[in-house]
């Protein structure tokens, strides 16, 4: 096969980045369809060995799948180059908007669509938790599982009770689930060498312990960069399972109000590309500098940084972790307490903070309904939403 240059994979996820909607299970199909069949750029079981990975580590694994794809082609540049073009022009877009939200936000408010946002956030996050529920849990014990990671994260508030949650998970994998699955082939993808994996691994570890001592300090760009570093590099699941951890990194120490927080996570369903880039809209509609596009792509950078240190680290031992039972185990309980945050995060914030009338519910119920079952395009069901609460406050509360 032909690798692909810095440039070529540029472009190619550059057009990924404008026209990839569909959350990440969407974007898989999206990068098999222009890897493995157009373009011929690596193989089906290359592209299955990495979709695997990303699907263990923590982090956005549809970016990490892009990044890894970016990597077998044209090394650290090429895994570069493919997280910027799938990446900024969602971020892009979603910064642009915090501006106007919060320039506007008063107006905002008063018109509704606002809080249609927020009520959309209720049904993607419902068709969330329906899909990998009956993805991650089919048996009983895992929705065990489930359950009690929900009611812990309920219970124990703050990222304290969602990482006690994961490593529960964890461990009742290892101690409960036995895996099914067998290697019959084993992995091929190309990754980088030993030397430069250890060196991305020990920064990563070292960033997770070291930042949240600077933190202490009380400088607010170090604390920024501490807050979302932990998101990305403790978040697993990803996409809608990131909303948890950033509610609790964010809002609690009011550097963004539940609203603007639940509006972008809203609005983030209407753009294309992966939804870590709801960082780059909170990081530009902080309250305290840095805010603006500097705070938007420093929170962007930070919490994406993990996904490159731990991808790099970890593709050249792949091959052997992948064939230990008791790690496919854990997996499977880290997955199922993946849906209890989610289950947690639907209760408060999403539930708590969009569905305040029988009007709400109707239309978070509809916009459910449109995104299962009639699979509308998400931008078109969050536009539609938006206009639904502006209406419902002309004709209930104008």
């Amino acid at each position: 096969m032909q690798k692909m240059t810095v440039t070529e994979v540029f472009l190619a996820f550059l057009k990924l980045g404008f026209t990839s909607f569909g959350g990440p299970v969407a974007h898989l199909g999206f990068f098999r369809e222009e890897f493995v069949v157009r373009k011929s750029a690596i193989s089906e079981t290359d592209y299955a060995d990495l979709v695997a990975l990303c699907q263990f580590l923590p982090g956005p694994a549809s970016s990490q799948v892009g990044i890894g794809i970016g990597i077998s082609q044209a090394g650290w540049r090429g895994g570069l180059a493919a997280w910027c073009g799938f990446t900024l022009p969602s971020a892009i877009m979603l910064i642009i908007f915090s501006y106007a939200v919060v320039r506007l936000e008063n107006s905002v408010l008063q018109t509704g669509w606002l809080h249609g946002l927020k009520v959309v956030a209720v049904a993607v996050v419902a068709q969330a938790i329906w899909g990998m529920g009956r993805a991650l849990c089919p048996d009983w014990s895992r929705r065990f599982v489930a359950v009690l990671a929900a009611l812990i994260t309920l219970l124990c508030s703050g990222v304290s009770g969602q990482l006690g949650a994961i490593f529960g998970g964890a461990l009742f994998g290892i101690l409960f689930l036995r895996d099914q699955q067998t290697n019959q082939q084993r992995p091929r993808l190309k990754a980088p060498g030993k030397k430069p994996a250890i060196f991305s691994l020990s920064l990563f570890f070292v960033l997770l312990l070291v930042l949240p001592l600077l933190a202490k300090t009380g400088v607010q760009t170090v604390a920024l960069i501490d807050s979302f570093y932990r998101s990305g590099a403790l978040v697993f699941g990803g996409g809608h399972i990131v909303l948890p951890l950033l509610q609790a990194q964010v809002v609690a120490p009011g550097w963004i109000g539940q609203d603007l927080f639940l509006a972008g996570y809203g609005m983030a369903q209407a753009v294309p590309g992966p939804l870590f880039t709801f960082s780059a809209y909170l990081g530009a509609a902080m309250k305290i500098a840095p805010n603006g596009w500097i705070g938007g792509l420093l929170c962007l950078l930070a919490i994406f940084l993990p996904s490159f240190l731990l991808l790099f680290g970890v593709l050249p031992y792949w091959s052997e972790l992948r064939e230990k039972a008791r790690i496919r185990s854990a997996l499977g309980g880290i997955n199922a307490a993946v849906v209890g945050l989610l289950i947690a995060a639907f209760y408060d914030p999403v539930w708590s903070g969009g569905i305040l009338s029988l009007g709400d519910f109707i239309l978070a119920l509809v916009a459910f309904g449109l995104l299962t079952w009639w699979k509308l395009p998400p931008w078109l069901v969050v536009a539609a939403t938006a206009l639904g609460g502006a209406l419902l406050f002309v004709v209930v509360g104008g």
